[in-house]
């Protein structure tokens, strides 16, 4: 099984959608584990309930809101080898140079439905509208307050009688629902068979006279004119494993990566001592290693007035 996506929280309050995640990340199925929570006040109480569900917690003081605050919390995070960063009721402005660094990797849960009443008060903006709808959203962040691409909503009738509390009590569990589910499908985006094929056929493809075919029942890049130099594996012969399979120079090679690295490296079943397998569905995946690997499986496959192109 792929490891587990390492998610940081960030809080302000009592934390129930942190415990929401938390919660729904003890499932086998669930694709990523509350590593760490933190926020802007020490004594916040969610940072309490992480601690006893025995979630490493980190108590920083949002006082200190200057630079050495948003560095602090980005060394902590790397410290914590953290993949996603979710907020949680965070009411604090990020500095753009934060945001920058996690983007694509960082998201947020909003009680409205975006774009509409962006910002603080929102269910008192639905109530003077006279809405009879209102609901939650989870977005991507970006520089720009409640505006990065929607990942998720629900919607949540306005009852008549309702004033802000009680429709915040509502919607509030609508958000226990949401959050958990869109965190999952966002973390487990790069790691879909999908969305990983699409990213090596994108590799592969762009190298010189490159095509692709199915191959052993697998999808195969070969050289037009010359031999195939990769194969996709999702599950192959019941292995578990999302990979890449490359050439290389044979059964030394073959050992010494695998020694170097047994979990993301292995010899492929059939395909003997010149290939080796590279999993693709581990965190921390080096795109730009996978890359260097078809270049060089390529070079090996292609006629010669192709492999001394320089690439």
């Amino acid at each position: 099984m792929a490891d587990k996506v390492r998610v940081a929280v960030l809080i302000s309050g009592r934390g129930s959608n942190m415990a929401a995640l938390i919660y729904a990340a003890r499932a086998d199925d669930c694709p990523y584990e509350v590593a760490l929570v933190s926020g802007d006040k020490p004594d916040a109480p969610g940072l309490d309930l992480a601690q006893a569900e025995r979630v490493d917690v980190l108590r920083l003081d949002g006082k200190k809101l200057g630079p050495s605050y948003w560095e602090g919390l980005q060394v902590s995070l790397g410290d914590a080898r953290i993949d996603v960063v979710a907020l949680a009721g965070f009411m604090r402005i990020i500095p753009a140079s934060f945001v920058e660094r996690w983007a694509g990797k960082i998201i947020n849960i909003h009680p409205s439905l975006l774009p509409r009443h962006r910002g603080l008060h929102s269910h008192d903006e639905v109530l003077a509208a006279g809405e009879r709808v209102t609901g939650c959203t989870v977005h991507e962040v970006t520089a720009d307050l409640d505006d990065g691409p929607i990942l998720g909503q629900v919607e949540v009738a306005v009852l008549p009688g309702d004033d802000a509390q009680s429709l915040a009590t509502r919607v509030l569990i609508a958000e226990h629902q949401l959050y958990p589910r869109i965190l999952a499908e966002f973390v487990a985006r790069d790691t879909h068979p999908e969305a990983l094929l699409d990213q090596v056929r994108a590799l592969a493809l762009a190298l010189p006279e490159a095509a692709e075919k199915v191959s052993h029942g697998s999808p195969g890049f070969f050289v037009k004119g010359g031999k195939f130099f990769a194969y996709f594996s999702a599950n192959h012969h019941g292995d578990g494993r999302i990979a890449l399979l490359v050439k290389i120079s044979g059964v030394d090679e073959q050992m010494m990566l695998i020694e170097g690295d047994a979990e993301r490296y292995f010899r492929p079943a059939y395909f003997g001592d010149s290939w080796i397998g590279i999993r693709l569905d581990l965190t921390g995946t080096d795109w730009a290693h996978i890359d260097e690997w078809l270049t060089r499986s390529w070079r090996t496959a292609a006629p010669k007035r192709l492999a001394a192109m320089p690439i």
